[in-house]
């Protein structure tokens, strides 16, 4: 099997740590790592000067390259700069638009801070819904952790927003390109997928709200006589436990903080970020820019590791 090119943009410039190049300096042995960056920012932060990115080349196992995108300002760890987004979001672009030519075969991102793209005027509500517009997609948000898959139906909402978004159409949508993506991606030819209710108790007979009775568990009912293998609506403060989990594939919860406070207990440190329906790979970390730490040699490259190594696992079967 030929080597996979795996495209990493390594998130806000100023969240650029020792920790991450040292990381990259390792590359990976089973792919070739292309750096989406400032060549001047990785030199100054660790010392690494990647040869440039050439497509004309065989990709080779355990190299690293470098494909040039200029930093709009100098950059200084822990220090956000908002003259600096345009350039967060030109690695994003320039990596994603490879990859839908068939130069990468998957995309892995670092965390960016949101809040400061928005504040340059630039709007931007996070990876997920940059790279499915980019890639006329839609996009589901799945975390993974050793022992559990979380999926979303809705993703960076205010909390106020979510009950209207949940919608027959957005549910149907979601389940099927998650049922796709677990069989097709993870290699699951059947999956059981567990499926949260949206209210307390999943709305406790109709008592504490009725999307459960009249949005969820209807849809659930036509799926599972399609064949799909979906239990739920569950109350999400019960299913998270091993007698539920210990047959499931992965959860569908509702919105963010319904599900991914979980995952992160789990496996926090470990956990990779996947987007699912879009016609590429894409793994994240787990965590933001941890600006406290950018820097000082003591941030936890854990997350890097496990999302590279679920690219190459994934971009293997693509």
């Amino acid at each position: 099997m030929s080597v996979p090119r795996i495209a990493l943009t390594p998130g806000e410039p100023a969240g650029i740590g020792p920790e991450l190049c040292a990381r990259l300096a390792r590359g990976h042995p089973r792919a070739e790592l292309v750096l989406v960056a400032d060549a001047g920012l990785i030199r100054q932060r660790a010392g690494l000067a990647p040869a440039p990115y050439d497509p004309r080349r065989p990709a080779q196992a355990g190299a690293l390259r470098l494909l040039q995108v200029g930093l709009a300002a100098p950059s200084r760890p822990g220090h956000l700069d908002p003259a600096n987004a345009p350039y967060v979001l030109e690695t994003l672009g320039r990596a994603c638009d490879a990859c839908l030519a068939g130069e990468f075969q998957a995309l892995v991102t670092g965390p960016v801070h949101k809040g400061v793209i928005n504040d340059a005027g630039r709007p931007f509500s996070g990876h997920t819904e940059f790279l499915a517009e980019r890639a006329q997609a839609w996009p589901v948000m799945m975390l993974t952790a050793p022992g559990l898959r979380v999926a979303l139906a809705t993703t960076h909402l205010p909390l106020r927003a979510v009950a209207d978004a949940i919608t027959r159409e957005r549910l149907e949508r979601v389940l099927r390109i998650l049922h796709r993506d677990l069989r097709r991606r993870f290699a699951l030819p059947a999956p059981r997928i567990l499926v949260c209710g949206l209210n307390p108790h999943a709305g406790e007979g109709g008592h504490l709200g009725r999307e459960e009775r009249e949005i969820i568990g209807p849809l659930l009912e036509a799926l599972r006589r399609e064949g799909m293998a979906l239990v739920g609506p569950l109350p999400a403060d019960t299913l998270f436990v091993p007698r539920h989990l210990e047959h499931a594939d992965a959860v569908l919860a509702m919105y963010h903080d319904q599900g991914l406070p979980v995952l992160k207990h789990l496996g926090f440190g470990r956990a990779v970020n996947v987007t699912l329906g879009l016609p590429m790979v894409r793994t994240s970390v787990d965590h933001g820019v941890a600006l406290d730490l950018a820097g000082t040699g003591r941030a936890d490259p854990g997350s890097l590791r496990a999302a590279l190594d679920l690219a190459v696992e994934l971009a293997g079967r693509s």
